[in-house]
């Protein structure tokens, strides 16, 4: 089971750590992170790195492709080298997949024209400009294998409904057990249709922002 998880600079974190922790789990699993070279790549805030291990040249096909989001996948909606490698890819995956606005790199691939998709509530109009339909379900699974979480933590959510299409129920509910995923936030705001409109405010008035360059 080979599951591939792409690496650039500017992704946010849980994006890609929570499906990580979950598929991590399946049975003979092989999890590649991969960038344009191997080394490492810098998250959004740049304060955290993830080692990629393999080149975007170096992978070929996968079984699971899981796509994050973050800042710079926006940044990279016209690299056309990660599209035609999304692409390609995918044409080998059983399951391709996005967590937040990575399904905003699935669309600008050509992947959700015609089909519902989910995305994090604050790039909507950007998903819809590929040709997909949003819903605010928090994991949308489609024809082709193609699966699409909403925002950061529904990530995890999406990984466990993998792991269970893969691997079977039992095998989910174990890995949910592991990591011990039992939510219970003590505000019921997790959601654009549910926060308040000074939540909403409260985000809107923060300043954007910009990740300092990684050191190594």
């Amino acid at each position: 089971m080979r599951i591939v998880i792409p690496l650039f600079d500017g992704f946010t974190a849980l994006d890609v750590v929570g499906p990580y922790e979950v598929l991590r789990m399946l049975p003979e699993s092989d999890v590649v992170f991969a960038a344009n070279a191997p080394g490492p790549c810098t998250d959004g805030e740049g304060h955290l790195l993830l080692l990629a291990t393999a080149s975007f040249q170096d992978v070929v096909e996968a079984d699971v492709l899981v796509v994050p989001g973050g800042p710079g996948a926006r940044r990279s909606l016209a690299d056309e080298s990660l599209l035609g490698w999304i692409r390609r890819i995918h044409a080998t995956t059983t399951w391709t997949t996005s967590v937040c606005t990575g399904s905003l790199l699935l669309g600008a691939a050509g992947l959700l024209d015609g089909l519902e998709a989910t995305t994090h509530w604050g790039a909507v109009d950007t998903l819809e400009s590929y040709g997909a339909t949003y819903t605010e379900r928090r994991v949308v699974e489609q024809p082709g294998g193609i699966v699409t979480a909403a925002g950061v933590s529904s990530g995890i959510d999406m990984a466990l409904r993998l792991a269970e299409l893969i691997a079977g129920r039992v095998a989910a509910e174990a890995f949910q057990l592991a990591i011990e995923y039992d939510p219970q936030p003590p505000f019921d705001s997790g959601s654009y249709a549910k926060a308040s409109q000074e939540a909403k405010n409260y985000l809107a008035a923060r300043p954007r922002r910009t990740a300092r360059p990684a050191s190594v």
